[in-house]
């Protein structure tokens, strides 16, 4: 497989006016009623100014699905003629079966094709781009549309989440990284799709050439740190959700995504960016002067400084001018995020031919990674 293939089209969709930081609760609502007293505090710590709802402002309802919510952002492409391979990735699919993949399908009524859906968190719309890049490469497909896309407005509305404790608020003052804890979800997460067509042949006036696709999995070193369908056990493993019954998904709140932050703060850097990137840069022969754009996704502007002390330490340093980010205008979209990122610096006239840009999408699910090499040309 020594075929190139070529990123010739990206598009992004956020649904609905952006939502300011004073917004937030206008649009999700309370929690019992109260404002949140600690929804600056998070708020501050995170970077975020503006986010994405896919919600009616008027009754709180949502206002399209995840598979709509793709196909708008793919649609968004243009008319990309006949394609092979459609492959999505996303944190919260519409429903457990059918597979997000064929949903999309359905949704832009396009012919028969290859759908394939990927599953997990971040790393799901890298390992989404992965197969449609090997599709291509091998020469299976000719055309490949990848996505990433989420949709979690629904779960983070005020009914669905508990006041916060005083003893809870004076901890986070004490300690950013607090803000992990359930309520942090409500300040950070938002909805939001992209997508890619890849080809064999470049298009004009610019095209990105991929590569390489690196993903990685540190679950043989480290326990599940951010999950959802299950709860934890003493011994760090998951009981998941067919184990209990009924009235316990309710009871127990198994549905509700729950994260250890202890556990993500200790191991985070070092399991998605530090090991398997210095990996990379022994295999491919990366070095700090290689990258023109550095695309990093990260939840929070809190972890911004981690990642360049890591980068430094691993001997990749990259100077913050070749940062990209709009996580404070777009929010963490978590699976779309690299979709959406790539789009609004592709589409800005910045990147120039010859340059080349390495993207990092991390996941703390279990401590997963992916990492996109890509060249203007």
């Amino acid at each position: 497989m020594s075929s190139d293939v070529f990123i010739t089209r990206t598009a992004s969709f956020l649904p609905h006016d952006p939502v300011s930081n004073d917004e937030i609760e206008d649009v999700l609502g309370m929690v019992g009623g109260k404002p949140s007293r600690a929804r600056r505090l998070i708020l501050r710590s995170n970077g975020i100014r503006s986010r994405h709802y896919a919600l009616d402002r008027k009754t709180r309802q949502p206002s399209m699905s995840n598979a709509q919510l793709t196909a708008h952002a793919i649609r968004g492409l243009g008319d990309v003629g006949q394609v092979d391979c459609l492959s999505t990735g996303t944190s919260m699919p519409d429903q457990f079966m059918p597979n997000h993949a064929v949903m999309v399908h359905g949704e832009l009524g396009w012919p028969r094709l290859e759908a394939v859906a990927f599953s997990g968190i971040c790393v799901s719309g890298a390992a989404a781009l992965k197969h449609a890049w090997l599709s291509v490469k091998s020469g299976e497909a000719r055309r490949a549309v990848a996505s990433g896309s989420e949709l979690c407005s629904p779960a983070l509305r005020g009914e669905f989440f508990e006041a916060e404790s005083e003893h809870q608020l004076h901890a986070l003052e004490a300690s950013p990284q607090i803000a992990f804890e359930k309520d942090f979800l409500r300040w950070m997460l938002s909805d939001g799709a992209g997508a890619m067509l890849l080809e064999a042949e470049p298009s004009a006036p610019l095209s990105l050439r991929i590569e390489w696709i690196e993903l990685s999995s540190a679950a043989n070193q480290l326990p599940a740190c951010m999950y959802l369908g299950a709860e934890k056990n003493a011994d760090s493993s998951l009981r998941g959700w067919l184990n209990y019954s009924s009235a316990e998904w309710a009871e127990k709140s198994i549905f509700a995504v729950k994260q250890d932050v202890k556990l993500l703060n200790e191991h985070v850097i070092r399991a998605t960016l530090n090991e398997p990137l210095a990996a990379i840069m022994t295999k491919r022969g990366l070095h700090a002067d290689d990258i023109d754009w550095f695309l990093p996704h990260i939840s929070s502007m809190y972890f911004a400084e981690p990642v360049a002390n890591g980068l430094r330490a691993i001997g990749l340093p990259i100077p913050a001018e070749r940062w990209f980010s709009n996580l404070a205008t777009c929010g963490n979209t978590g699976s779309a995020s690299p979709y959406i990122m790539l789009d609004e610096l592709f589409r800005s006239g910045r990147i120039q031919r010859g340059q080349r840009l390495l993207m990092y999408v991390p996941e703390s699910g279990r401590f997963s990674s992916g990492f996109i090499f890509l060249q203007a040309v």
